[in-house]
């Protein structure tokens, strides 16, 4: 193995926690109440989902596309989407961070191996995700980004786990990316030839689940899985 591609959300961040600081920002700004932000936000991310999951929706503007479908659906204009997720950037705390996130991406960075972050992207740039994993000081154990908006496509279509590879030269059977939704991250990844690990929170243990992959419950156990691999 020489590659590590890790998914952002869910898998090294907590997602819902950016979205509620987002949410209550969005109220904020809106001069309405959370709850009827958060049932907005999460009918947006489920259909964004959907979409993607189906190879739906425009692959070179996934940033624009979110946002825009979330404006549209609070009735609000897409700048306060903007401004809600630039404060939430700022106001967030170090509870994003999920557990075992630094030490997965630590012990992979120790057996010398390349890691990169693959993440899609939803209502706020990579750029602002980039600033949160070097805020909380896991972009230390980090060689390269690759984020949807940036990338000009978005998992699970094959050109984002290609990019990486591509990038640094590593065969889709030598490298294994890591992340919480199946269809995006597992299947996605499997795919291309390369390995996948799915981490899902109901899972008891290290089982392998593929020919090429293996579900764990945390992003800690990637470390096993690597130790598998050898």
């Amino acid at each position: 193995m020489k590659l590590v591609s890790f998914d952002v959300w869910n898998t090294l961040l907590d997602i819902n926690v950016m979205l509620d600081v987002m949410a209550g920002e969005l109220s904020k700004l809106m001069g309405t109440c959370i709850v009827d932000v958060v049932e907005g936000m999460m009918l947006t991310r489920e259909r964004i989902k959907g979409m993607r999951a189906r190879g739906e929706g425009d692959p070179s503007r996934p940033l624009e596309e979110s946002q825009e479908l979330l404006a549209e659906l609070l009735g609000i204009d897409v700048e306060l989407v903007k401004r809600a997720a630039a404060r939430a950037v700022i106001n967030v705390g170090d509870e994003i961070v999920l557990p075992g996130a630094k030490e997965a991406l630590e012990g992979v960075k120790r057996r010398g191996l390349k890691v990169t972050v693959t993440g899609n992207v939803m209502f706020w740039p990579g750029s602002y995700t980039r600033l949160l994993l070097e805020r909380f000081g896991l972009m230390n154990f980090v060689d390269k980004t690759f984020f949807a908006d940036e990338v000009g496509t978005f998992k699970p279509l094959p050109e984002m786990f290609m990019k990486p590879l591509q990038t640094f030269g590593v065969k889709p059977e030598e490298a294994l990316h890591v992340g919480d939704t199946y269809a995006e991250d597992f299947e996605g990844a499997i795919r291309v030839g390369m390995w996948g690990v799915w981490i899902n929170p109901e899972a008891e243990g290290v089982r392998k689940i593929h020919e090429r992959g293996f579900e764990v419950p945390g992003v800690e156990h990637v470390l096993e899985v690597l130790e598998a691999l050898d």
